[in-house]
């Protein structure tokens, strides 16, 4: 069952946030090991006003609990719910300042995650298809997302899911296609 996420989640979909953030999770974890990013994803996770917030996000939930989840946003919002994750983040470093990866005029998948125990059983399709169809409710006609260059496994299941490079973006030291679907 796919529903919109609710705080008490913040214990499953914060170790699954970082799946999907791979070496990001990193940097903001200031650490080799990711994990070290879980408290950090918990903590904005229960905060609604922030672009990893329970407010952003879907899960995915079966008899066993979550096992998936997508946030997603109005891309023109990407500033407003950056700042609190850009404040925290310039406590160690003053200078963090990341490119956008998002624009206005679409509405962003910003994380897809699917616990490992249950990747490639059609999870994150249906939790793609589930955030564009919540994006065309919302009134958005188009959603965008970015992925990295060097996954051209992960750009042709987005291609699949009716996504088209729409062009370039640098972020986060990565090179990144910008895809962009009409929403359902």
């Amino acid at each position: 069952m796919i529903r919109s996420a609710r705080p008490e989640d913040a214990d499953a979909v914060a170790p699954l946030l970082i799946l999907g953030m791979g070496h990001i999770a990193g940097i903001f974890a200031r650490s080799d090991n990711h994990a070290d990013a879980i408290p950090f994803f918990r903590e904005f996770f229960l905060h609604p006003a922030n672009q990893y917030s329970y407010a952003n996000t879907l899960v995915f939930e079966t008899e066993a609990g979550v096992i998936g989840s997508i946030n997603g946003y109005d891309g023109a919002l990407l500033r407003v719910l950056r700042q609190p994750v850009l404040d925290k983040l310039r406590e160690a470093d003053p200078a963090f300042d990341p490119n956008d990866e998002t624009e206005q005029g679409e509405y962003y998948i910003d994380c897809v995650n699917v616990h490992p125990d249950h990747q490639g059983k059609g999870i994150g399709k249906k939790l793609i298809n589930a955030l564009c169809e919540h994006a065309g409710a919302l009134g958005h006609a188009r959603v965008g997302l970015i992925v990295d260059r060097v996954n051209p496994a992960a750009k042709r299941l987005y291609e699949k899911l009716n996504f088209q490079v729409a062009g370039e973006k640098d972020f986060m030291g990565h090179r990144y296609f910008h895809m962009v679907r009409e929403s359902s």
